[in-house]
Parts: C-alpha cells; structure tokens; sequence
C-alpha cells in the first residue's frame, strides 16, 4: 500500500510540474484550487479551478 501512495504522489508531482512548464503560475494556481475543491467536497472552489484551466487550455490552442 505505502508503494502505490508514493507512486500516485509522483505521478501528481510530475503533473503538476508539467502544468506548471506549460501554464505558468496561473496553471499551479488553478491545479491547486481544483485539488482542493475536490478534496474539501466544495464546488465552488473546484468550479473556479477548472473554469481557469479551461481557459488557459482555451488560450494555447
């Protein structure tokens, strides 16, 4: 079990890294504020975080 926790934790570091290359600092901050509306069970927070990836993906294509 303790291996597949840390292979799931580099797995999202390696992600957020990547977003991080791509998107900038506004990628991170929207990663964070969807991660923590998921985990918090809040919708709004969530909401907020996708719709801000949604538009930096929106943006770069």
């Amino acid at each position: 079990m303790p291996l597949i926790a840390i292979i799931i934790a580099g797995l999202a570091l390696a992600f957020e890294q990547a977003i991080q290359w791509k998107y900038g600092p506004m990628g991170i901050i929207a990663f964070v504020a969807l991660t923590i509306g998921i985990k918090a069970k809040n919708t709004m927070f969530s909401s907020i975080g996708a719709v801000i990836l949604v538009m930096l993906l929106a943006q770069s294509g």
